[in-house]
């Protein structure tokens, strides 16, 4: 059964900043930057609707989904992101799985990332400040890095097994964990994390293969 995030709501609130207030359906959790060095560049989150997909510009780094979306067991969570328009530096975006306590101080979620230098990453969040590195930033020639007009298209999967999860980049397997310790919390909420200044990003066909 593949489930997909719903867009009705994301519709009715095209171009309205989302700063204040998510869309019913929608959660959004904002992480602003405390590095003066590294600010956000603009205050608010942005997400229009794009044909059957999503488009997100950040100020502040965010963490999108839906709370009815959950996979349990053995499954596959994907989505294909579409860098539209470069950040000033490097900054991270795709997949989030495993969500625990999205809104609160609890918070708790793994996150499999890629970046317009062709690197990617694999962490977790614990609470309002702590993450761990499960795989630290990765250079790999399966992620597309930016074109020299600053685009790059580029498919994630997360393929979570009964022993293992494999990170899968345009077909590539770029990383397996085993599911223990920080890695082994993959039953929860899915969805997506964009971080901060980056001013477009298009997500199409995210969901969960179960």
């Amino acid at each position: 059964m593949i489930r997909r995030i719903s867009l009705a709501a994301i519709a009715l609130l095209i171009a309205v900043p989302l700063a204040a207030q998510a869309p019913a359906g929608l959660q959004l959790r904002l992480d602003r930057s405390t590095n003066a060095e590294d600010p956000d560049d603009v205050p608010d989150v942005t997400v229009t609707r794009s044909g059957d997909g999503f488009r997100v510009r950040t100020g502040p780094a965010v963490t999108a989904w839906n709370s009815d979306n959950t996979a349990m067991g053995t499954y596959t969570l994907s989505g294909t992101f579409t860098l539209l328009e470069p950040s000033s530096h490097v900054n991270y975006y795709g997949l989030v799985y495993g969500g625990r306590e999205l809104e609160g101080s609890g918070q708790s979620y793994l996150y499999f990332l890629v970046a317009q230098d062709g690197s990617y990453l694999v962490k977790h969040r614990a609470g309002n400040e702590t993450t761990h590195d499960i795989q630290g930033r990765t250079p790999h020639s399966a992620v597309a890095a930016a074109d020299a007009n600053g685009r790059s298209v580029n498919a994630l999967e997360v393929r979570v097994g009964t022993d293992a999860t494999d990170f899968v980049v345009n077909g590539v397997v770029v990383h397996t964990a085993p599911k223990a310790g920080m890695a082994a919390g993959t039953d929860g909420i899915w969805g997506v994390r964009v971080n901060h200044v980056l001013p477009a990003i298009l997500v199409e066909g995210l969901g969960v293969t179960q």
